[in-house]
C-alpha cells in the first residue's frame, strides 16, 4: 500500500485508481505528487484515475479487475459508479482447490480471558438469561415479561448480566415440511445452544403453532411447565395454551416462577480463566465504505491470524461479498472437500438469487457507493480481507454450529441482522463489526465491538465506534499495530473488564431469521 503526500492510497502496484485520504475530498486541480492533478471535485473514499484508461480497459484496485470503463477516462479524473461496468463473476467451475500452503507462523501462547465454563466445554463472554419463542405470536408476552424480570428478578441475582427475549417472526403461517424450512429452524435451535446463555435457555411457546416448542429444546429433555405448586424446578418449555392458565396472569407469573428458577442455576456461574483457544469471534463489516478494505478489515484479518494463531475460532460470512473473491478463497482451503463446500455455498446462493429474479448487482448499497464502493467486486475484494491469512479449515451453511478451531466460512447473507443472527446460531462468544459509514448495530446476547474504516467517523461517532482504524490511512497506525489493539481488546471486553459502546449505551437489534422456504 503506498500513499501520495498522505492525499490518496494505492493498493497494489497494478492498481490505476488510487482512493482519496483527505477528509474534505480532492478540489480541481490539486497536486498530488509526480505529475499528477486532480482534474475534478473528488469526495473522501471515491477513486481516481493515475493514469490515462480506455473505454472498455480494465479498472484494477486491489490488484484485481473491479469493471470495465464505461467511457474513456484521464488521468486525475473521478472513477465513480457510473464509468464502472460490472464484470462477470468468477466462474465456479475449474477454480483452484487447497493449493496455497498454509503459512508458517508461531503458534500463539500464554494469551487467556476471564469466561463463563460451560458443561460441554464452550465457553461464554456473557451470562444471560435467553427466553426465546416458537412463534412470533408470544413475542409480545415476552416483552413484557422480559421487563418484569428485569425490573423485579434480576437484581436479586447479580452475577447474571441480562435476560434477553429471543423473539422473531417464524413459526406459523410457513411451510415447515419444505426442504429450505430446515435453515429457520436449526438457526433457533442452535440460538439457543449459544455459550452465552450457560444452558438455561427457556422456550415459550403459544401451542397451536406448526414449530411446536419442544422442537427448539434439541436433544435436552423437554420439561413442560405445569401452573401448579409441583411444577417441575428444570422446566424448560411453557405454551401459553395450556388449559391449567386462566387468564393472562397467571401465564406471566408461571414465566416469571421458571425464569426465576434458571437465573438461579445461572446466577451461581463464575468467571475463570480461559485460554484464547476458546474464543469464538464473528467477523462481519457494514456501512462498508472504500476505506473499509485498506484499513479495518485489514486490521481485523491481522487479529483473526492472531486468534486463529492462539488456538480459537473465527467465522467470516457474507456470500455476496464473498463471490466475486472466491477465486482467492479456494486456493486456502485445507483440502479439496473444504474447498468444494465453498464453491458449493457460492452456487445455492446464485440460484437463490436467481429465483427472487435478482442479481449480485443489488449489492452494495446507495450508502456504500457515497463512501466510495463503485460494485459488488470491489465491495467483496474489501470484505474477504477480514479473513486474514489463515487456511479455511470449514464451511457451514447457514444456522449451522461451528464444527473446527480455526477459520470457518459460515455462510450467510449480507445484511447485517441476518448474518448476526446466523453467526449467533454458529456459536460466536463476541462478535467485531467494521463500519465506514457508521451503524448503531448491536446484539444484546454477545459483545459487538464496531470498528470504524475513517477517523472522520472514528471522530464524529466518539462514543458508538470501539476502536478508529482510519489511522491507518493517515499513516498514524500500521496494520499490524491497530491488530494486535484489537486483539487485546477482544481479550478485554470477552472479560467483562471492558464493554462494548453497544452494550454501554444499551443499543441492540432484533434477531432476523434467513427464511428461504415458502411462506403459507
Amino acid at each position: 500500500m503506498s500513499a501520495f503526500g498522505g492525499k490518496i492510497i494505492k493498493v497494489h502496484p497494478d492498481d490505476n485508481v488510487a482512493i482519496v485520504v483527505e477528509a474534505g475530498g480532492l478540489v480541481e486541480g490539486q497536486a498530488l505528487g509526480d505529475g499528477l492533478v486532480a482534474s475534478g471535485r473528488i469526495p473522501q473514499g471515491h477513486k481516481l484515475a493515475l493514469r490515462d484508461i480506455d473505454i472498455d480497459a480494465p479498472i484494477v484496485r486491489y490488484g484485481e479487475v473491479i469493471g470495465n470503463a464505461v467511457v474513456a477516462i484521464g488521468q486525475g479524473e473521478h472513477v465513480d459508479e457510473s464509468r464502472v461496468r460490472l464484470p462477470e463473476a468468477p466462474a465456479l467451475d475449474d477454480l483452484p482447490l487447497a493449493t496455497r500452503p498454509a503459512p508458517d507462523v508461531e503458534p500463539l501462547e500464554g494469551f487467556t480471558f476471564e469466561g463463563y465454563r460451560n458443561p460441554d466445554g464452550s465457553v461464554g463472554t456473557k451470562n444471560v438469561l435467553g427466553i426465546t419463542t416458537s412463534v412470533q405470536c408470544v413475542a409480545g408476552t415476552v416483552d413484557h415479561v422480559v421487563a418484569r424480570i428485569k425490573r423485579e428478578l434480576l437484581p436479586r441475582y447479580p452475577n447474571v448480566d441480562d435476560v434477553v427475549g429471543l423473539n422473531h417472526t417464524y413459526g406459523c403461517g410457513v411451510a415447515i415440511n419444505a426442504p429450505a424450512a430446515i435453515v429457520p429452524i436449526r438457526t433457533l435451535k442452535n440460538i439457543a445452544l449459544n455459550p452465552n446463555f450457560g444452558n438455561e435457555v427457556m422456550v415459550i411457546g403459544l401451542g397451536c403453532e406448526k414449530l411446536q416448542p419442544s422442537t427448539l429444546v434439541d436433544d435436552r429433555p423437554v420439561r413442560i411447565y405445569e401452573n401448579t405448586e409441583a411444577a417441575d424446578p428444570d422446566a424448560n418449555v411453557l405454551s401459553l395454551q395450556d388449559e391449567s392458565f386462566h387468564g393472562f396472569g397467571e401465564m406471566v407469573e408461571g414465566i416469571m416462577a421458571m425464569a426465576e428458577r434458571h437465573l438461579e442455576r445461572l446466577n451461581r456461574r463464575r468467571r475463570e480463566t480461559c485460554p484464547a483457544s476458546d474464543l469464538v469471534v464473528g467477523m462481519q463489516c457494514g456501512g462498508s465504505d472504500a476505506f473499509s478494505g485498506v484499513t479495518a478489515n485489514p486490521a481485523v484479518g491481522f487479529a483473526t491470524d492472531l486468534i486463529v494463531r492462539a488456538g480459537g475460532s473465527v467465522m467470516f460470512s457474507e456470500v455476496t461479498e464473498v463471490r466475486d473473491a472466491i477465486h482467492l478463497l479456494t486456493p486456502r482451503a485445507i483440502d479439496e472437500q473444504v474447498g468444494r463446500a465453498l464453491i458449493e455455498q457460492m452456487a445455492w446462493y446464485d440460484d437463490y438469487l436467481s429465483q427472487g429474479q435478482a442479481d449480485r448487482s443489488a449489492n452494495p448499497s446507495p450508502g456504500n457507493k457515497k463512501g466510495g464502493l463503485s460494485n459488488v467486486v470491489e465491495k467483496a475484494l474489501g470484505s474477504i480481507i477480514k479473513s486474514g491469512s489463515s487456511p479455511i479449515v470449514d464451511v457451514i451453511g447457514p444456522g449451522e454450529r461451528l464444527r473446527r478451531r480455526g477459520l470457518t466460512f459460515a455462510a450467510t447473507p449480507a445484511s447485517d441482522f441476518i448474518c448476526g443472527t446466523l453467526q449467533l446460531a454458529a456459536g460466536m462468544n463476541l462478535q467485531v463489526f467494521t463500519t465506514g459509514r457508521g451503524t448503531p448495530y448491536g446484539l444484546s446476547m454477545v459483545p459487538v465491538l464496531k470498528v470504524s474504516s475513517n477517523s472522520t467517523l472514528g471522530r464524529r461517532w466518539h462514543d458508538l465506534i470501539d476502536l478508529d482504524a482510519g489511522r491507518i490511512a493517515t499513516g498514524d497506525a500500521s496494520i499490524e499495530a491497530v491488530g494486535w489493539e484489537l486483539f487485546r481488546l477482544i481479550l478485554d471486553v470477552a472479560s467483562g473488564r471492558r464493554q462494548a459502546a453497544a452494550d454501554r449505551l444499551g443499543i441492540h437489534n432484533d434477531l432476523v431469521l434467513f427464511n428461504p422456504a415458502p411462506v403459507t
